[in-house]
């Protein structure tokens, strides 16, 4: 029997009516309108667009958006000084700095500077420490959505065994975090795993985040298995994600598709950190 397709794009329009209602009360209530300021240095052309979307995510949802746009020479010290001019608005609830920052920046010391309660994609090392800690700290977006699609299967997790592909700070890590406070028995490979397809097949959930196309393949997953798909790769002009979706649906329970998955949840996400943010702002 075919895997269940865990659909992103329509968890996302269900999450988006409701934060759309949430903001419309948090602008009657209270009168504010939750920001959100992206900034964007240089002009890479996957960049643009990612930021395009999140624009786009805010205008559907009601939000106030700001995009500060820097030419590609812009030294660390302007980059700091724009992050610290935004810190002191009080329009804006969340800071995004869009990634990949040019090479002659340092992206560690620029994350630093945002304002941990206005840092909506959870990268600032205190909101961090919270989430490996157990604490209550803003989580990173694409994390956040890819378990709310797992929860979205209906089924129970703690005890299950979760394997995740991939250590970076922004997915692997966090996701791993995540899983845990869910009562996984939690398992983090990477490219120096050692039998990975004997690890991997033991995973009740999989969730795949290492940034090579069709990857994780058909006999590296277990029958029955929840596999989170978090690659995005280009291959000959067409989008895929690291699991070869062909096969794996074949013997998984559920899957996340690429596109239409786990992508459009991290906007989602963004704005509902955005959202949040502002919410806890206005009770201060």
């Amino acid at each position: 029997m075919p895997a269940k397709i865990l659909d992103g794009k329509e968890m996302s329009n269900t999450l988006r009516k409701e934060i759309a209602d949430r903001v419309r009360k948090l602008k009657e209530e209270k009168g504010i309108t939750p920001g959100l300021a992206v900034i964007l240095v240089g002009n890479d052309p996957a960049s643009e667009i990612y930021v395009r979307n999140k624009g786009n995510g805010c205008q559907e949802t009601g939000m106030l958006s700001k995009t500060i746009k820097l030419p590609e020479d812009t030294s660390q010290e302007e980059l700091e000084s724009e992050i610290q001019r935004l810190n002191g608005d009080p329009e804006i609830h969340g800071i995004l700095v869009q990634l990949p920052l040019p090479a002659h920046l340092d992206e560690a010391s620029a994350l630093a500077v945002i304002l941990p309660e206005k840092d909506v994609d959870g990268f600032h090392l205190l909101n961090a420490g919270k989430l490996m800690t157990g604490g209550e700290g803003v989580i990173p977006c694409t994390p956040r959505g890819a378990l709310h699609m797992i929860r979205e299967t209906g089924c129970s997790l703690s005890g299950m065994n979760a394997v995740v592909v991939g250590r970076s700070n922004i997915v692997g890590k966090p996701m791993a975090m995540l899983l845990l406070r869910e009562n996984c028995t939690v398992t983090i490979c990477h490219s120096k795993t050692i039998h990975l397809r004997e690890i991997t097949r033991q995973a009740d959930i999989l969730v795949a985040a290492v940034g090579k196309p069709r990857f994780i393949t058909e006999d590296m997953v277990k029958p029955g298995a929840i596999v989170i798909d978090v690659g995005i790769n280009r291959v000959d002009g067409k989008i895929c994600g690291d699991v070869d979706f062909e096969g794996v649906s074949k013997i998984a329970s559920w899957i996340t598709p690429v596109p239409g998955g786990v992508g459009r949840m991290t906007i989602t996400m963004l704005l509902q950190n955005t959202l949040e943010a502002a919410e806890r702002m206005s009770c201060k």
